[in-house]
């Protein structure tokens, strides 16, 4: 069984998944890919203890405090292609950004490639299933353009903003 809680948060509801011990995914209400991953009926259980921990890893986030991911059981589904483009973005550091080029650059050394689509980067970024937390909003076009974000660019650029205002 799969199980859902929505969180408020300050700028948008959030909705958690969990298999019941993971966190298997956090969507942005209405975002292109919502519940992507998820194929199996889900149940609402506002008691889960994974729940109860990534609520205070989000309260933590919107008081501008840095949680650390690894605070998190997170249980990534995805090719290993995507697997390693999530951990990419894992490494940017919060109120920073990172450019798509700049991770196909990261991927293709990784990869032994001369280079990587960045197209192809953004295709595995769009399809991150943690929102938030795998800070994919972090990640820009050329010349810190706000593009391609799955929440929405007024998301990205809400996130952005605070992670600025707070860093």
């Amino acid at each position: 069984m799969i199980y859902y809680k929505e969180y408020a948060s300050p700028i948008g509801k959030l909705t958690l998944v969990s298999d019941g011990t993971y966190l298997i995914g956090l969507y942005i209400d209405g975002q292109k890919y919502f519940l992507g991953n998820i194929k199996e009926e889900m149940q609402r259980n506002d008691d889960l203890i994974i729940f109860k921990n990534t609520e205070e890893w989000l309260d933590r986030y919107f008081e501008g405090l840095k949680p650390n991911i690894k605070d998190l059981n997170l249980k990534l589904h995805g090719s290993d292609f995507r697997v390693m483009v999530w951990h990419i973005l894992e490494s940017i550091p919060y109120g920073n950004v990172i450019t798509y080029g700049e991770i196909a650059k990261r991927v293709a050394k990784i990869m032994g490639k001369n280079q990587m689509s960045s197209q192809a980067i953004g295709g595995a970024v769009s399809h991150n299933p943690f929102s938030i937390i795998i800070p994919c909003h972090r990640v820009v076009g050329v010349n810190n353009a706000l593009v391609g974000y799955a929440g929405g660019l007024d998301f990205k650029k809400k996130l952005l903003d605070f992670e600025k205002n707070t860093k």
